[in-house]
């Protein structure tokens, strides 16, 4: 279940080093001059600046509204928390040329998401970002604001492959592994976590968030929702398990009983430098 309390404020040790962000809003300082004109019609650049700063000040403002772009939505979280100055080119560039370099390719949005101006139902500049993000692993369904519910689910999923391949093109950390509780064990698992957040790593797990983060189950658990793992990780109690996470726009302290967990947590993608 959630703790909502206390514990769900970000701590220090979980936002972005302040000399990082102060070199990152010097950036948006830069973009802000630029005279170069934005191609995405339904984005004005003063709320862009606007978003930007949010997020470069305080990572767990990346919403991903009513879209199913969890694992996008994870993964620019950790970039915010990481590398906030590239998070910044990357806005930047999408904004005025329409794509951005990753360690080794480009990646740029169709032309038909770039003119949508349709209501994506989340801020516009999450959805500039992880839209791009989503569409560009997508070869048959089109990420589209006005997609029918079953249309876009499909369309917003992410796989554990494309989960490390983010990690090692936009984080750029080459030490990726994918590693699920059946095989692992849940208690392993979760301290395999623990120990690549210590080091400066990352780890993203998938999960089923009804029943993992809201005690709501669902009859058939599935996979279905990716979270970034925060820390704060115990494993004293014989029967429970606890940690901090990202998701929906929110730090979330979760606190449930081992059984639960092996139950709704499938696995986790992790990355190192």
């Amino acid at each position: 279940m959630i703790v909502d309390n206390l514990d769900n404020l970000p701590n220090p040790a979980q936002l972005p080093d302040p000399v990082l962000v102060e070199q990152a809003m010097a950036a948006i300082a830069l973009f802000e001059q630029s005279p170069t004109p934005g191609i995405w019609p339904a984005i004005q650049k003063p709320q862009l600046l606007e978003e930007m700063r949010s997020r470069v000040q305080d990572p767990f403002q990346v919403d991903q509204g009513h879209q199913p772009f969890c694992g996008p939505a994870a993964l620019v979280f950790e970039l915010l928390r990481h590398n906030p100055v590239k998070y910044v080119q990357i806005c930047r560039n999408l904004y005025q040329l329409g794509g951005f370099s990753t360690t080794t390719h480009w990646i740029s949005p169709q032309p038909s998401l770039i003119a949508d101006q349709g209501n994506p139902r989340m801020p516009l500049t999450d959805w500039m970002v992880l839209a791009t993000l989503r569409e560009s692993e997508n070869l048959i369904f089109p990420v589209q604001t006005y997609s029918i519910e079953i249309v876009r689910n499909i369309a917003g999923m992410t796989k554990p492959w494309e989960m490390q391949g983010w990690i090692a093109e936009i984080l750029g950390y080459r030490n990726t592994q994918f590693a699920a509780t059946l095989f692992t064990g849940s208690r392993q698992i979760i301290q395999k976590a623990a120990e690549v957040i210590n080091s400066g790593g990352v780890a993203f797990a998938l999960v089923t968030s009804p029943g993992l983060l809201y005690g709501d189950p669902p009859l058939v658990p599935l996979p279905g929702h990716w979270i970034s793992l925060l820390g704060n990780v115990s494993t004293q109690t014989p029967d429970r398990l606890s940690f901090d996470t990202f998701t929906w726009a929110r730090k979330m302290h979760v606190d449930v009983a081992e059984s639960r967990f092996r139950s709704h947590f499938w696995g986790i993608v992790t990355g190192q430098p």
